[in-house]
């Protein structure tokens, strides 16, 4: 069986709203699917994303998710001074289906079964 890897643009995401990007991965991420964001999500919605996900595990069918960024590099003053701040990329998927390996600075290694 394959597994489908969905690559979402930078464009797409800044189109959505916060609860609409946390629906759209877990709607793919129940399907068994891997999301890629080409943005991350900001700390708080990496959080509101884990609180749901908790809400709707269902330990027959959706055991949860597995989650990792690359840190967050803060490039201009701006960006401090108006807190903006995106992890660079996100790579979410199923919790029975993607295991972490590996996380440094610019390198995530990831594992699909």
């Amino acid at each position: 069986m394959g597994v489908q890897i969905n690559l979402i643009s930078k464009e797409k995401l800044s189109k959505m709203g916060s609860m609409e990007k946390i629906r759209m991965i877990l709607d793919n991420v129940k399907e068994g699917k891997i999301v890629v964001l080409e943005t991350g999500l900001t700390p708080e919605e990496e959080a509101k994303l884990i609180e749901v996900t908790m809400l709707e595990i269902d330990h027959e069918n959706f055991v949860g998710i597995e989650l990792e960024s690359y840190p967050y590099k803060e490039k201009s003053l701006i960006s401090k001074l108006l807190g903006r701040k995106h992890g660079r990329l996100t790579i979410i998927g199923p919790a029975n289906r993607l295991k972490m390996l590996e996380k440094q600075e610019d390198l995530i290694k990831a594992l699909i079964t």
